[in-house]
């Protein structure tokens, strides 16, 4: 038994070395393509572009939200934005009339029935070229619609979504985030640079409007629209790019419970539309998608319970001997003879292995804080991050894997 738990180890700690190895390479080979964009763009074409924003009870963030998008270094008759009240109950219907005399505003109020059909709703009067959503908690840099435009420039270029960034991170929860998200400005552009994104996410992913003409509307996708539309729209091989430079600053879950109930959301969706769209699977057709990210994302799942699962038996076995110890001969705490020897630290392969693995995550959040800051960065926070989510980042794995299992979907509030 021993034997068969060292090789599965084994196994997903290669695997881990090798899909973080992998995203190095790729950056090395294609550092050029993540060159970091200063100040205003002057593009060949500024494609006419509708961003729907859909709220419900965001009365504490909608008003800024619409403030960043009528700030966009982008040409006003280029822009519509079109806010959606999701049958709010608090004062967002509001808030949101005070917006009603800008010309490219409109406002409309609807039923509480979900985000996918407040954003479904307003896809009904789109007639631009390209259409966007917008969280309503979330804030746009000034010139991230240009920057994410930009790559439709290639016709080939169905949609592109930006850099998230923590707003304004307080609190160790969201500190731990702050981190995490650098980390994803690295690996999402990696996967758009190899055509591997399987998430197009609420805040700023923009579209071709053809992709809604042709694929139809977003679906309820177990609360997780922005990835079921990803999904779809990979089986039928149309291209999704990622805008480095494009940046959106999101108001993170500020305790662990709020966490814990967003990641559990997420985890479950990936899940589900994973085997939903289970044909794509190891289907060379599909590109690197279906061989790479979405294995790599099945796996990661797989590897971080084992290794929990590891951690806690090896754990609760030591604590189990200890005390048939203390039982059997008392406690001893003679010190006299306690000194340190290089003797003891651990040099078998496995605890090498670990220790890589850390090291190459540390290296993609410096590579994707100086992808966003323009600079290397090292700081105590990775630390917060590693141990924080070391701790509670198993309980909603688990916790999505057995709602998968018995069919039952967390809500979304």
């Amino acid at each position: 038994m021993f034997g068969i738990s060292s090789i599965i180890l084994y196994l997903l700690l290669f695997v881990a070395v090798y899909v973080q190895i992998f995203f190095l390479i790729t950056f090395i080979e294609r550092r050029k393509e993540t060159y970091r964009r200063q100040g205003k763009l002057n593009l060949k074409k500024y494609f006419s572009t509708t961003i729907i924003v859909a709220c419900w009870n965001e009365e504490k963030t909608i008003s800024g939200t619409i403030k960043s998008l009528l700030n966009l270094s982008y040409p006003k008759d280029k822009l519509k934005i079109f806010i959606v009240d999701d049958g709010s109950t608090d004062h967002t219907w509001k808030i949101m009339k005070k917006f009603e005399k800008y010309f490219q505003v409109k406002i409309f109020q609807k039923e509480n029935g979900g985000k996918h059909t407040a954003l479904n709703l307003a896809l009904d009067y789109v007639d631009t070229e390209l259409v966007g959503c917008l969280d309503a908690d979330s804030f746009v840099d000034q010139y991230a619609l240009e920057r994410i435009t930009s790559y439709f420039e290639d016709q080939e270029t169905m949609a592109v979504s930006p850099s998230i960034i923590i707003h304004k991170p307080k609190g160790l929860i969201q500190i731990t985030q702050e981190i995490e998200y650098y980390m994803a400005v690295f690996i999402k552009k990696m996967l758009g640079l190899i055509g591997g994104i399987y998430v197009t996410p609420g805040p700023f992913s923009i579209y071709r409007k053809k992709v809604f003409d042709t694929l139809g509307k977003f679906r309820p996708a177990y609360n997780t629209e922005d990835m079921e539309i990803a999904f779809r729209m990979q089986s039928n091989h149309y291209k999704i790019n990622q805008c480095h430079d494009a940046y959106v600053y999101t108001v993170a879950p500020h305790s662990v419970r709020g966490l814990y109930k967003q990641r559990l959301r997420w985890i479950y969706g990936f899940l589900n539309n994973t085997i939903d769209y289970r044909k794509i699977l190891f289907n060379p057709k599909y590109g690197n998608l279906s061989v790479f990210s979405i294995p790599a994302g099945v796996f990661s799942i797989i590897a971080f319970l084992y290794v929990f699962a590891m951690l806690v038996y090896n754990f609760l076995n030591f604590m189990i001997n200890k005390l048939i110890q203390v039982n059997t001969v008392g406690v001893n705490l003679n010190f006299e003879n306690l000194n340190y020897d290089l003797f003891f630290i651990n040099t078998q392969s496995t605890a090498l292995l670990i220790i890589l693995t850390y090291f190459l995550i540390i290296t993609s959040i410096v590579i994707g804080t100086r992808m966003y800051k323009g600079r290397f960065s090292v700081s105590v926070r990775i630390i917060y991050f590693i141990i924080t989510y070391s701790l509670i980042a198993p309980f909603w794995l688990l916790r999505a894997v057995y709602n998968t299992i018995v069919k039952k979907q967390p809500s979304w509030r």
